[in-house]
């Protein structure tokens, strides 16, 4: 089964001690720009410079800024 997902980007920010790879290679709980997509109570977090999705569950994520209308998948 093929999964869509819509694409956002976005500025993210986490809840302290749930922190994701950033563009630097180090863990953080702010990210000024990235691919954000929702799905089953997850984000999934396309950080440039990192060549992987990070995937955080819905409490974790302290505020998500959408800056445009979605991307392509």
């Amino acid at each position: 089964m093929t999964s869509h997902r819509t694409w956002l980007d976005a500025s993210v920010e986490l809840v302290d001690g749930y922190p994701v790879i950033g563009a630097d290679g180090e863990p953080t709980v702010f990210v000024p720009s990235a691919r954000v997509a929702f799905e089953g109570g997850f984000a999934h977090l396309d950080i440039p410079g990192t060549g992987v999705v990070q995937i955080v569950s819905a409490p974790a994520v302290r505020r998500i800024t959408h800056r445009n209308e979605p991307t392509a998948s």
